[in-house]
């Protein structure tokens, strides 16, 4: 699978389906070798659409490029996962496909957006706090080889739709 090329080439952003399940799990296995879910959790996950929503992200050819999974039980929504393909990196997948979780938490009346991301992902942990998230805890030796997980939290109250539009980048 190859990511687009050029940083506007993904098309949409879309409700996960069972039929997309095979190609998230092949981008789950490649990109998380240690920590992936077992192809089974992919459908369990899409069987609980109560709690559950998740997003696809697809390329012009119609290839998925990331996916991005929330639970919600009120008054928490939690990120379950969120990703995306080698090549498709610096696209702008990413913030959208975690745009859409928050958008959709604050939609089912959640108070706040957790996640938990590895301490040795700078990357990412720029990515969330760009959207206001704080880290509130750690969670030592989380991930399966050991590294720390940082938990973070973004109240929703501060949300206004978009990460440049947060109440605490305005104040």
């Amino acid at each position: 699978m190859t990511g687009p090329s050029r940083p506007d080439s993904f098309t949409a952003i879309r409700p996960m389906t069972f039929d997309d399940i095979a190609a998230v799990n092949g981008l789950e296995q490649a990109l998380f070798p240690v920590d992936a879910w077992p192809l089974q959790m992919f459908y369990d996950e899409l069987n609980q659409a109560d709690t559950r929503s998740y997003y696809v992200a697809e390329d012009p050819d119609g290839d998925v490029v990331g996916y991005a999974g929330l639970m919600c039980v009120l008054p928490i929504a939690d990120v379950q996962t969120i990703a995306v393909a080698p090549g498709a990196e610096g696209a702008g997948i990413g913030s959208a496909l975690l745009e859409t979780l928050i958008n959709e938490a604050k939609q089912r009346g959640a108070d706040d957006v957790l996640l938990e991301v590895r301490a040795d992902n700078p990357r990412a942990q720029r990515l969330y706090r760009w959207f206001g998230f704080e880290q509130i805890h750690v969670r030592p030796r989380y991930y399966r080889d050991g590294a720390d997980a940082l938990i973070m939290r973004l109240p929703l109250s501060a949300w206004n739709g978009s990460p440049r539009a947060t109440t605490k980048d305005t104040e």
